[in-house]
């Protein structure tokens, strides 16, 4: 399984992420203790000097990272086919105890990824380079996090074996399964809805608002909107959507709408889904350094992009899912 060529892509990408910032990390402990941006000493110069190279070295491994998420996903669902008892995704990840633990790692390092994406943009658009110190020790902080996400993926990928049965999304997202999905399944139809389109009411409010006063509100109430409307978009696809896409009133897993037969609907959603809620967490990363003097021109208007990012894309997803319940063929709520 290993010799696989996405495989062999994901591991590689994981490595690779490991060793650039493993590599960065002596560097990172420099800028943090000598970094004097006032002092025009020759170790100051060769630390400006140096932050060039390794923030676009970090730049491009973290931007691979944005791929890779997308590559994960879709060649679990690839895989299925290989394993007896699994239909879609959920079986592949199912096969051993990794593979949902390397999704959700894998998740949690896309978001990051792009947060400190925004914090270098901003920093490099300074006079002063302000954010430096904040940079290169959210690195550090990285470096465990991009380590176990490569540890996990190995051992997933690693353990792969094709005699192994598994089991498929209904036995994780029936409503009799004791799990925390089985609860999300089971919600009734009707409080789903009203639930989901509330949260998403807030999160595209929140994104256009916040754009709207061109970024001088308080950021921090979009990336809690944004975080608070990716759980809630994510438990409107486990406990309706899925099921008009299906036309199938039990059939509530949020992978399947990835496949061909159902015309790849869940890329389409879940694209504006996961950018809108990175862009509307970066956002609200950057709150943190709003009180920075040389940023206080610089910070609202890339704060304001970021917003109108992250409410076009809370608003793509939900006229998506409209447009998926209205022209389904399924009723579940009596009107």
């Amino acid at each position: 399984m290993l010799f696989q060529p996405a495989i062999i892509a994901l591991l590689l990408a994981a490595a690779v992420a490991v060793l650039m910032l493993a590599a960065a990390a002596p560097f990172a402990l420099s800028v943090l203790r000598e970094w004097d941006i006032g002092s025009g000493s020759e170790r100051q110069l060769v630390l400006e000097r140096r932050t060039y190279l390794f923030s676009t070295l970090v730049s491009f491994v973290m931007a691979i990272q944005l791929a890779t998420l997308l590559l994960f996903v879709f060649n679990a669902d690839r895989l299925a086919v290989m394993f007896v008892g699994a239909m879609c995704a959920v079986g592949t990840l199912n096969v051993n105890a990794w593979g949902f633990p390397a999704l959700i790692v894998q998740m949690l390092v896309f978001f990051s990824a792009l947060v400190w994406l925004a914090i270098n943009h901003v920093d490099n658009l300074a006079r002063d380079y302000p954010l430096v110190r904040a940079k290169y020790g959210l690195l550090l902080l990285l470096l465990p996090l991009l380590m176990l996400n490569f540890w996990l993926q190995y051992r997933y990928f690693s353990g792969l074996r094709a005699n192994v049965i598994t089991s498929c999304c209904g036995s994780l997202f029936s409503e009799e399964a004791e799990t925390l999905t089985a609860e999300v399944s089971s919600l009734e139809p009707r409080a789903a809805l009203w639930l989901f389109y509330a949260g998403m009411s807030v999160a595209v409010a929140s994104g256009l608002l916040h754009w709207r006063r061109r970024g001088r509100l308080d950021g921090g109430w979009l990336g809690i909107a944004a975080a608070a409307g990716f759980v809630i978009a994510l438990t409107g696809v486990i406990s309706f959507i899925s099921l008009y896409i299906y036309e199938h009133p039990h059939h509530h897993c949020p992978f399947c709408i990835l496949k061909t037969e159902y015309d790849y609907r869940g890329y389409a959603l879940y694209l504006p889904l996961f950018g809108g809620a990175a862009a509307g967490m970066a956002a609200g990363a950057l709150q943190f350094f709003a009180a920075v003097p040389s940023l206080r021109a610089v910070l609202p208007r890339v704060s304001a992009r970021l917003a109108l990012l992250s409410g076009a894309g809370f608003l793509m997803f939900t006229l998506l899912a409209t447009w998926f319940v209205v022209n389904s063929k399924l009723i579940l709520i009596e009107s």
